[in-house]
């Protein structure tokens, strides 16, 4: 007794859920997924922080422009006397030797206006262009993610399809199975069966139902994971507003775009090591700079009746590091040379990915064939038993072996149909351009 109504909770709990369902269509998903998918957020974060790296390199153009005001007081000889000039309050009492040796203390307030203007910096110019291009990688990179995120909601979308599919067979199946029941309930009151037939079809009610109560949380898992995926915490159970049918494609490529942004993504990488290269041989050329700065002083704060200004250019060579620069552009040419490597690599593993894929279509679309007769085949074979079964003319173990039979067939097509229609849309993920 105890046991039903533990049976009896868990099938009200289960209706309670599903009395809840949100009917969406796979556009819905995929646009919410779009907006609010976590990773896809992420990778737009990592386009961000390349372009903020990207905008730090234009400093090899812009000037830096930097202001402060400083206040001191001294008694220091020298700086006593250079604050006087600065201040431009110097006398010819001041060159007095006891003045010079042991001056009182004077107060100094400075304002300066600094200004460093980068002209020819070979070795910044190659930096930002690896930046650029690391920008551009990780923009499609981003795109490339999307994609994936897409794909991955239609599969789980075609899984839930799948679902409830199972469910609906299995439903069918559980109302011929009680119907079977009661015949045989029947029968066994007249004398025509024996006891062990009824607790075979019991037997066989009893495994419907547990495969059915499988099959409605298997709904709520794949529907709490594009809860997931649409970053939505509510978890409401989704039904696909779409049934679950063969998809067909205009055409099937069997070719490896270049133009996909993944592989795209990893020309880019290899373009930024290339620059990044450039740029660590460009170390060993000299740097031309100009700079400038311009100065108020005064005895009180922020006054400036003194001002003057100086400015000029800088050529810089820095000829030898303990060789350092040798070591390090040593190591960007072989990251440079494992990059181009990694790109080959990964456009072979590509096509192989995409020879497997079209393979499996393939396959899939010979088995839609044979599961569809064999489907075909074992509802005729138990519309003919369970005709003969209500006349007493074919036994129950034949009769439950072709109903177990027939739903098995239901499942098998319906999960090549899932298998077909995934192994497509894999197809579509590996040849968009």
């Amino acid at each position: 007794m105890k046991q039903l109504f533990y049976i009896a909770l868990v099938m009200f709990s289960i209706s309670s859920v599903f009395s809840q369902e949100k009917l969406m269509t796979l556009e819905d998903v995929v646009e919410a997924v779009n907006t609010n998918n976590a990773n896809i957020k992420m990778s737009e974060q990592d386009v961000l922080m390349a372009k903020g790296d990207y905008r730090q390199t234009n400093s090899i153009f812009l000037p830096q422009i930097s202001v402060s005001h400083t206040a001191m007081a001294t008694t220091n000889p020298m700086m006593s006397f250079g604050s006087k000039l600065n201040q431009e309050i110097l006398t010819a009492n001041d060159f007095n030797p006891d003045l010079l040796n042991d001056p009182s203390q004077i107060e100094d307030y400075a304002t300066r206006v600094e200004v460093k203007q980068p002209l020819i910096n070979v070795d910044g110019v190659f930096q930002r262009k690896a930046a650029k291009a690391k920008l551009n990688a990780m923009s499609l990179q981003s795109e490339r993610t999307k994609d994936h995120i897409n794909l991955e909601v239609k599969k789980a979308y075609m899984q839930l399809q799948l679902a409830y599919k199972t469910v609906e067979v299995l439903e069918k199946a559980k109302a011929a199975a009680e119907e079977n029941k009661r015949l045989a309930d029947n029968s066994f009151k007249q004398g025509y069966l024996q006891r062990a037939d009824v607790l075979a079809v019991e037997v066989r009610v009893t495994e419907i139902n547990n495969q059915l109560q499988y099959a409605k949380s298997n709904i709520q898992n794949t529907s709490n994971y594009l809860s997931v995926l649409m970053n939505d915490t509510s978890y409401t159970i989704i039904k696909p507003a779409d049934e679950l049918e063969v998809k067909t494609m205009e055409s099937e490529s069997m070719n490896l775009s270049e133009s996909r942004s993944d592989i795209q993504a990893m020309q880019e990488v290899s373009e930024a090591y290339k620059q990044m290269y450039k740029a660590d041989k460009s170390t060993f050329l000299p740097n031309l700079n100009a700079f400038g700065t311009y100065e108020l002083h005064d005895d009180e704060i922020f006054q400036g009746q003194a001002n003057g200004y100086l400015f000029g250019a800088q050529l810089s060579w820095n000829i030898f590091e303990g060789s350092k620069r040798f070591g390090k552009t040593q190591k960007s040419k072989a990251e440079y040379e494992k990059s181009k490597l990694n790109l080959e690599q990964y456009k072979a593993q590509s096509q192989v990915e995409l020879n497997s894929v079209y393979r499996m279509l393939q396959d899939a679309k010979n088995n839609l064939v044979l599961t569809n007769l064999a489907l075909e085949q074992s509802k005729e074979s138990l519309r003919i038993r369970t005709n003969r079964f209500k006349e007493g003319l074919e036994k129950t173990s034949d009769l439950l072996m072709a109903e177990t039979q027939y739903a098995q067939k239901q499942l098998e097509y319906f999960n090549t149909v899932f298998q077909h229609n995934y192994a497509l849309e894999y197809l579509n993920f590996l040849t968009k351009n």
